[in-house]
């Protein structure tokens, strides 16, 4: 039986977009000569049955990309996905059934799985920030620009996965002033001045800042959202008094299960991690014959 999803509908990424990314770590791993393992031991028309289940307790991601691994080495192997993405499973669950030549599922396993333990820690990471946030307060767990280039993503599915939010995706799609562009420009208020001139009327326009007097600057010249960097619970309840609904509020820096509750009762709207795609420990899944 899956057990719950963390999401009522956890859209799978286009096809289009994964596929490019699962190619790349194929080509990788096949190399000049290919699996020349499982090439000299296999037998051309054996055929296996298997499953990959989890080890640990965990939420699910990556389903998509691990049945494409496959697929491309033998689109006549038959994948069927027993706990998608979003599924939180325990040690024993079948996550994926398999079943087709034996030499395609063995030369795509390594690929597939790489990819479904990473997303799926990334899934897990999340949950657990967006758990002990959940009864302080309001807050969006949401992701960073912090990703494993070429994986950003899969990566930020993974974070939707365990019930976070993503942030800005790239740099062409919001505009996020921070410390150094501020110094370059002179200051906060010059900064979004040029960032309002430059910006679409569709492209929101969000501020970092590092003090209360530079919350102020932000807020006197207007701004979207504010991201309240490595402030303190204490400066993060009188940053939000001080926005009063006049722009989303963000807290960021250092953030971790221990610490998010005593953010979220702050009252901010948003909180960023970084760690949740670049540092997040994998899900122990395996393939198994059946």
């Amino acid at each position: 039986m899956t057990r719950s999803v963390l999401s009522e509908e956890i859209l799978p990424l286009p096809h289009l977009l994964v596929e490019p990314v699962v190619r790349a770590a194929l080509l990788e791993d096949l190399g000049r000569a290919g699996d020349i393992t499982t090439d000299a031991i296999v037998p051309p028309g054996e055929r296996m049955r298997g499953v990959i289940a989890s080890r640990q307790d965990g939420v699910i991601s990556g389903t998509d990309a691990a049945a494409i691994a496959f697929a491309l080495v033998d689109p006549t192997v038959t994948v069927t996905v027993e706990r998608g993405d979003g599924a939180r499973v325990a040690p024993g669950d079948v996550v994926l059934r398999l079943e087709g030549p034996a030499r395609a599922i063995l030369t795509a396993e390594r690929v597939a799985l790489n990819l479904l333990c990473r997303m799926s820690g990334v899934a897990t990471a999340t949950h657990g920030l967006v758990e002990a946030a959940r009864p302080h307060g309001k807050a969006s767990i949401v992701c960073t620009r912090k990703t494993t280039p070429g994986l950003r993503a899969l990566e930020k599915h993974a974070v939707r996965a365990g019930g976070g939010s993503n942030h800005r995706f790239g740099l062409d799609d919001a505009v996020l002033i921070k410390d150094n562009h501020v110094a370059v420009a002179g200051g906060i208020v010059p900064a979004i001045e040029r960032a309002r001139a430059r910006a679409g009327h569709l492209v929101k326009i969000e501020c970092e800042v590092d003090s209360l007097e530079q919350l102020e600057e932000a807020l006197s010249i207007g701004v979207d959202a504010v991201l309240l960097d490595n402030m303190s619970p204490d400066q993060l309840a009188r940053a939000v008094a001080m926005i009063d609904g006049r722009a989303l509020s963000e807290a960021s820096g250092r953030i971790t299960r221990e610490t998010v509750g005593a953010v979220a009762a702050s009252g901010v709207d948003l909180i960023s991690c970084g760690w949740i795609t670049h540092s997040a420990a994998i899900i122990d899944l395996g393939l198994d014959a059946a």
